[in-house]
C-alpha cells in the first residue's frame, strides 16, 4: 500500500476515507469557516479541505465527483476532475458547481468530492510532418453513429 502524507491545515481538517475496502475513491471532506456554505444555482463554490499532500513523484491526485452528491443535489466539480499534481503543497480545493435551478447547502465536515491516486506517463510533445495511419483516421464527435 502506497502512503501519502498528508498535512492538517487547519485543526478541524478530516482525512480522506475510503466508503469500502475496496473503494477507489478517499471522499474529501469540507472544511469551512461556517458551519454551512449554499452554492447559488448555476453558480461555482471554491470549498477548502483543510488539507495539503504529498502526492509521489509519477502519480496524480484526480479529484472526482461523489455520485450521490451529483444525482441527488446536483453538485459536481466544476472542471469535472480536478488534478492535485506531485509537486503541489497547498490546500487541496474543491470547485463544486451547481446544476440544479434551486440553492445547494454544504455543511462543515460533509463528504464533498472523492481523491483517487491516478500514475501518469511523462511525455515529451515531438513537432512532425507526418503520422501514421489509422482506419479511423480523423473521423471524431460521433463519426460511428449512435446505435
Amino acid at each position: 500500500m502506497m502512503e501519502i502524507k498528508i498535512k492538517k491545515l487547519n485543526e478541524k481538517a478530516m482525512l480522506p476515507s475510503g466508503g469500502s475496502a475496496k473503494a477507489a475513491g478517499y471522499d474529501l471532506y469540507a472544511c469551512l469557516e461556517e458551519d454551512t456554505l449554499v452554492i447559488a444555482p448555476h453558480t461555482t463554490a471554491l470549498v477548502g479541505t483543510g488539507l495539503a499532500a504529498a502526492i509521489p513523484e509519477g502519480y496524480f491526485g484526480g479529484i472526482f465527483a461523489r455520485s450521490g452528491l451529483a444525482s441527488k443535489q446536483g453538485l459536481r466539480p466544476a472542471n469535472c476532475v480536478g488534478v492535485v499534481d506531485a509537486d503541489y503543497r497547498g490546500e487541496i480545493k474543491v470547485a463544486l458547481h451547481n446544476d440544479t435551478d434551486q440553492p445547494q447547502k454544504i455543511a462543515d465536515g460533509e463528504r464533498i468530492a472523492q481523491l483517487v491516486v491516478l500514475p501518469f506517463l511523462a511525455v515529451s510533445f515531438q513537432v512532425t510532418d507526418e503520422l501514421d495511419e489509422t482506419e479511423r483516421g480523423a473521423g471524431g464527435f460521433g463519426h460511428t453513429g449512435r446505435k
